[in-house]
């Protein structure tokens, strides 16, 4: 890859920068996501007074290519707090390239510089493309996610 990969806060991007790429983010996982729920999200991942909820962006170029969320939060195993990477996303022309595996550091030296015991995410259990990647720079542990 030619073209440097800059990942910045989110706070210093516009929300119309990042829009497209959280409706692509839903679009991949088949969700619908109603437009106050995303304004909502993009008020406290943008903002200072929302400390335990940030996120940064993948720019190449001036162009806004990944985004991603993380959610930090208590635990009953550990004295510090976990770090949950809740939502990666790369535009398709620009996957393979290494924008996702540069946001997951992004991610972990913020979460390690803050002193959250880990890092930790999901992912569909077809969503094999991603899983190579994962695979690399993480440990699968084999949970199983339930829902009510």
């Amino acid at each position: 890859m030619n073209q440097s990969i800059e990942i910045k806060p989110l706070q210093s991007i516009r929300k119309e920068q990042w829009m497209p790429l959280w409706q692509g983010y839903q679009t991949f996982y088949g969700a619908n996501i109603l437009e106050d729920i995303s304004q909502n999200t993009w008020t406290k991942l943008s903002s200072a007074d929302v400390p335990h909820m940030y996120g940064f962006a993948a720019v190449i170029e001036y162009e806004v290519v990944g985004i991603v969320h993380v959610i930090e939060h208590d635990s009953c195993w550990t004295i510090q707090p976990y770090a949950y990477l809740q939502d990666l996303f790369t535009l398709d022309e620009y996957r393979g390239q290494g924008v996702a595996r540069k946001l997951i550091q992004q991610v972990y030296d913020t979460a390690m510089a803050r002193q959250c015991d880990r890092v930790y995410w999901l992912t569909h259990h077809n969503n094999e493309t991603a899983q190579k990647l994962y695979d690399r720079v993480a440990k699968k542990t084999g949970f199983i996610q339930y829902r009510i």
